[in-house]
């Protein structure tokens, strides 16, 4: 199977230290057929060096949280 890697602007979520971070419109290479996707390292960096950051974010909305059991 022959992938096509595509460039975009997605929406990033992880975790980090018990708390949620989503960042909008960050830039990635996605498969378009898998939607795997894959982030350059100065990327990465840029959203580290944000959660390091005292940077207040663009907006917080509240997340409704359950247990899968």
């Amino acid at each position: 199977m022959k992938e096509t890697m595509v460039e975009s602007k997605v929406n990033y979520a992880l975790e980090h230290d018990g708390k949620f971070f989503i960042f909008e419109n960050v830039p990635a290479r996605v498969c378009k057929e898998t939607g795997e996707q894959f982030f350059a390292p100065d990327t990465v960096e840029h959203i580290q060096k944000i959660i390091k950051s005292s940077k207040v974010p663009d907006r917080i909305i509240e997340t409704p949280v359950y247990n899968f059991a």
